[in-house]
């Protein structure tokens, strides 16, 4: 546990804990948090008074008799997400301890314009009647973005993707009867793949652009200028192929999923079809995409040696494909045969809505004090 966490009140702590445990007795509480008896006692009795937690099955404890287990109550609150990309809106909800309750993707390319956010906030609104979700229970929507955001200032400071740059969204904002909060996809995705996980961790997002987020001691690093994790633009290949940044070589060529989508009519879905079929052409392009990556991912494990989590569009297909990839890896790594630390994203879609829903859920816990 990080010095931070161990300073903040018993009771978030012990809510935390329950939440990262799904269901825990009060004496592994205390052991785990070293508290004493008296305290996890008080402070359980308290959050069972607001109604956040409430008693679990009956299990074998570590103290070798069966205890009863606590865990977060189910329906109480919610938390909005949105992921909004060139072409696409994705709208989900999850409850108090993460889990995704239903999700809607629409199709609605962005355009920089009040008409578009008033059709984005209209079908929130028209998710939220068909989910049956109060909206008195709603803690906040969170919104994620492609690009480089400032999320204190609400603003957009560049975006590749959405081909925008210094555009506020606080005119989005106001739209909302709730509190909003803005984050970058990537960073969005890899709160929804660390939550829980305790770890350190580096995530590498594969999408149409190649980002990611570097996770230290349970927070995500942003960097000075917002730019941490530009994995993207390191270079792959000395004198490489040119990328839209204007430098050769970098990452982003070699290992978006654009490399892949373009072999197939813009495809992902469909150029995994192809190798599956075993395609003789997608079969090439996907061994010479994997050796790459396979390099990327052991230049990062150089840098960081930590966990790392695939994931993006091409990370929700990488599960059938990691034994090659690790094997590639190996090559790479003269220090390490171990390969355990490259993992899958475990949200194959809408991680980036999850996890910026997940932003409320943490905001509500930390204030329980």
């Amino acid at each position: 546990m990080s010095g931070e966490e161990s300073r903040k009140p018993n009771k978030v702590r012990i809510a935390k804990c329950i939440l990262a445990h799904g269901e825990i007795s009060k004496a592994e509480i205390a052991a785990r948090l070293d508290l004493s008896m008296p305290t996890v006692f008080k402070n359980v009795k308290e959050l069972m008074q607001l109604g956040i937690i409430t008693d679990g099955n009956e299990y074998q404890s570590t103290g070798g008799r069966k205890a009863k287990g606590l865990s977060i109550a189910d329906h109480i609150l919610y938390s909005g997400g949105i992921d909004i990309t060139r072409n696409h809106i994705s709208y989900v909800f999850i409850d108090l301890k993460g889990n995704l309750l239903c999700r809607k993707r629409i199709r609605m390319p962005y355009e920089n314009s009040f008409e578009y956010y008033e059709r984005l906030h209209e079908g929130f609104a028209s998710f939220l009647k068909e989910s049956g979700i109060k909206s008195s229970k709603i803690l906040g929507v969170g919104i994620s973005v492609p690009g480089i955001i400032d999320s204190q200032n609400q603003l957009i400071i560049t975006s590749h993707v959405l081909k925008v740059s210094n555009v506020s969204l606080k005119n989005l904002s106001q739209l909302f009867e709730y509190d909003v909060y803005y984050e970058n996809d990537a960073n969005s995705a890899a709160i929804a793949e660390f939550a829980d996980s305790g770890r350190d961790a580096v995530y590498v997002s594969l999408s149409d652009t190649v980002g990611g987020c570097i996770y230290i001691n349970q927070r995500i690093y942003m960097g000075e200028h917002y730019r941490s994790a530009e994995f993207g633009h390191m270079n792959l290949v000395r004198n490489g192929a040119k990328c839209y940044c204007g430098k050769k070589g970098c990452a982003d060529v070699y290992c978006s999923a654009r490399v892949l989508s373009g072999y197939a009519d813009g495809s992902l879905d469909k150029f995994f079809e192809l190798l599956q079929a075993r395609e003789e052409g997608a079969g090439k392009i996907w061994e010479k995409y994997l050796e790459d990556l396979a390099v990327l991912v052991t230049n990062l494990r150089m840098v960081f040696d930590c966990d790392i989590i695939l994931g993006g569009y091409v990370g929700g297909y990488l599960k059938k494909y990691i034994r090659e990839l690790n094997k590639k890896a190996v090559k790479y790594d003269p220090f390490d045969n171990d390969t355990t630390y490259l993992r899958t994203c475990r949200y194959e879609r809408e991680a980036s809505a999850v996890g910026i829903a997940m932003r409320f859920n943490e905001r509500y816990f930390d204030t329980l004090a």
